[in-house]
């Protein structure tokens, strides 16, 4: 089952976003992937026709049997359009979901993800990623062996079954007993790779693809560590311009639980970016770069000289009496951790 998330839904320009309040990382940084984002495919006249019938229809039981058997035709092209209907009736429809999981669609078209032909493959991970959007779909799709195909797509496929493979991806590991696995298939450097070089949309996707997949897996952190994520993160964080400082910032958080996040986010060059946000950041940019802090100074003294050499204390100052509640007490802990007698053993974690 789908974990227990407080969810509090909001529109803009035709796609739901989503505030997911996930402990003590509460935040709307980041947007549930809701559907297919993949552009419609294109039809014959009738086959327009016949799809309007289809989605508009209360009831499409005979088709989807239909289509369910096409997917499995010996012709690329019959399997495509069989693929992109099931898609579209799955995307209109929320009721036809369930349906057409039922008539037996999972397994043939994680068959097409694993194609060589890029658009079928495309098509299969689309209408996996509709039907994954009914919760009660999520446990059959993951059991059927969907996971290692669609890490497969996010890896070699067309930029938008990339992005929906991760889309589809994040659904999955909404199913806390998911995450290990698609990590231990691989998920995590193509997301890091998603991130690093897709486009503002992707970015997105990877990123809460990656938060989900690794707020509660410490083997998936250390993966993510591994395939370069913190470089990708600072970056991020510093470029104030761009649209992922937070998203960034957010996914940063949940790493540095591990000492090996800590590390490479410090030879990185992340403590002047959060230093930085503390001071001209937004205000929950300022709160979660304080939480990220905190987190790198708490046991290494070293780390703690370098955040106040920096110039943390005056905005961290500010932040105590300007700030949320969660905001001003993570910020008096910091500045209290900053104030300590810096002797002792100021060994840095090793990085490996």
């Amino acid at each position: 089952m789908e974990t227990d998330i407080p969810v509090a839904n909001y529109t803009y320009m035709g796609r739901t976003f989503t505030q997911l309040a996930l402990g003590d990382h509460s935040s709307s940084a980041f947007s549930d992937c809701n559907s297919d984002r993949s552009g419609e495919f294109s039809t014959t006249s009738s086959q327009a026709r016949r799809l309007f019938i289809a989605c508009t229809a209360d009831n499409s039981d005979d088709l989807i049997t239909h289509l369910v058997t096409e997917l499995q035709s010996s012709s690329i092209e019959d399997q495509k359009q069989a693929a992109m209907e099931i898609r579209l009736l799955a995307k209109n429809k929320p009721e036809n979901r369930l349906k057409i999981a039922k008539a037996g669609a999972i397994k043939p078209l994680i068959s097409l993800i694993s194609s060589q032909d890029l658009q079928l493959q495309e098509y299969g991970v689309t209408a996996i990623l509709n039907l994954s959007l009914c919760d009660d779909n999520k446990d059959a799709i993951a059991s059927s062996g969907a996971i290692k195909p669609l890490v497969r797509a996010l890896k070699t496929g067309t930029p938008a079954a990339k992005e929906n493979a991760a889309c589809a991806l994040l659904r999955l590991s909404q199913v806390e007993e998911n995450k290990p696995a698609i990590g231990k298939c691989g998920a995590i450097p193509p997301l890091v790779s998603l991130l690093e070089s897709g486009g503002l949309r992707a970015k997105k996707d990877a990123s809460t693809a990656l938060y989900s997949l690794c707020s509660s897996v410490k083997e998936n952190k250390i993966r993510a560590v591994k395939a370069g994520i913190m470089k990708v993160l600072v970056e991020l964080m510093a470029d104030f311009g761009g649209n992922m400082v937070d998203k960034s910032a957010y996914v940063a958080s949940v790493l540095v639980s591990v000492m090996e996040a800590r590390a490479t986010l410090v030879e990185e060059g992340g403590i002047p970016v959060l230093v930085e946000m503390v001071e001209v950041g937004t205000q929950r940019q300022k709160e979660i770069a304080a939480v990220i802090l905190l987190q790198v100074c708490q046991d290494c003294v070293i780390y703690r000289t370098m955040v106040a050499r920096e110039g943390a204390i005056p905005p961290l100052v500010a932040l105590s009496q300007n700030g949320t509640n969660r905001a001003k007490q993570k910020a008096e802990t910091l500045i209290e951790l900053l104030r300590q007698p810096r002797s002792g053993n100021g060994a840095a974690p090793p990085t490996s």
